[in-house]
């Protein structure tokens, strides 16, 4: 019964899993604003995650979330100065990696 009880929760955290990484990819369709709400989920549910295969996800997750954070800000404040293109380009490919990465990886019951 207590097994049944830990999978079930288990289970829950890693729908948790799955739904940031749904922001992170929606962040790009909606001006960042899904990737804010990922990083909430993650901040509000690391807990428990912890000791777990999952806990490796959601510390992925985290510094994808704030690596966009700093990218894209970082590209604000070059945008001006032509070469923004320069540092965004290399971020979103980095970030698509990392959340393809991540999502194969929840999905296979992998850590990270």
């Amino acid at each position: 019964m207590n097994d049944q009880r830990n999978n079930e929760q288990l289970l829950a955290v890693k729908r948790l899993a799955g739904t940031v990484y749904l922001c992170q990819i929606l962040m790009f369709g909606f001006l960042g604003l899904p990737l804010l709400v990922g990083i909430a989920i993650n901040l509000l549910n690391r807990n428990k995650a912890k000791g777990t295969w999952l806990e490796s996800h959601f510390n992925w997750q985290i510094k994808n979330a704030w690596v966009a954070l700093a990218g894209f800000a970082l590209v604000g404040l070059t945008l001006e100065m032509g070469f923004a293109l320069y540092i965004l380009l290399p971020l979103i490919t980095w970030l698509v990696y990392r959340i393809v990465v991540g999502w194969y990886a929840l999905n296979d019951d992998r850590a990270l």
